[in-house]
């Protein structure tokens, strides 16, 4: 099996469980609906997953998948700021539509205790890759500080994308994540605009 086809089956066996947890919720949903909404084999998701306990590590590739979506939205004329913004809100809509609290709970609560590889942190992640991006391109033309490096910015940032998530599960849910970020994160980001924007 080639390596772009190995990639799909275990994508769409990802997609298909995360859609299955939402719609069902995680208790509800059977390795043999996930199989069925993936259009996979019980083969195919046991060489990928020891059982569907497994798959609450892969939220971070749903969160990947969605940035390989946006890219291609982004809007060319915004500038550092502008597409930061973007980007959260977008993906923080994602997240309050299809992704439970409860599971994004038992996630963020599996990178706090996990000793192994934390995929939140994984900095080959697509995430990180276009945030480095933005901020190399947004420092470079001063739309962003100079006196902070592109790893400083792309730090900052990402903390602070967490922290909204476990604030949100901290709640339980009790306010809207989207519109809280939508009011917060532009000035957040403020502190970070260079004199050149």
């Amino acid at each position: 099996m080639s390596r772009k086809n190995a990639r799909n089956t275990r994508g769409r066996i990802i997609s298909a469980a995360w859609k299955l947890f939402y719609e069902n919720g995680y208790g509800e949903t059977t390795i043999e609906d996930i199989i069925y909404e993936s259009g996979t084999s019980r083969g195919s998701f046991y060489h990928y997953f020891d059982g569907k306990d497994a798959l609450l590590g892969t939220l971070a590739y749903v969160f990947d998948e969605k940035y390989e979506e946006l890219k291609t939205s982004l809007d060319p004329k915004l500038d550092a700021v502008g597409k930061l913004t973007y980007l959260n809100h977008e993906l923080f809509a994602m997240i309050e539509e299809r992704i439970s609290i409860d599971l994004l709970t038992r996630l963020l609560s599996t990178q706090l205790t996990a000793s192994g590889e934390k995929q939140l942190l994984d900095r080959n992640r697509t995430y990180f890759r276009l945030l480095r991006s933005i901020a190399g391109e947004g420092r470079k033309s001063g739309g962003l500080r100079s006196d902070y490096t592109e790893n400083d910015i792309v730090r900052a940032y990402a903390l602070w994308e967490r922290a909204l998530l476990y604030d949100w599960c901290l709640s339980r849910g009790e306010y809207s994540l989207v519109s809280y970020t939508d009011r917060m994160t532009p000035v957040f980001l403020e502190s970070f605009r260079g004199d050149g924007a």
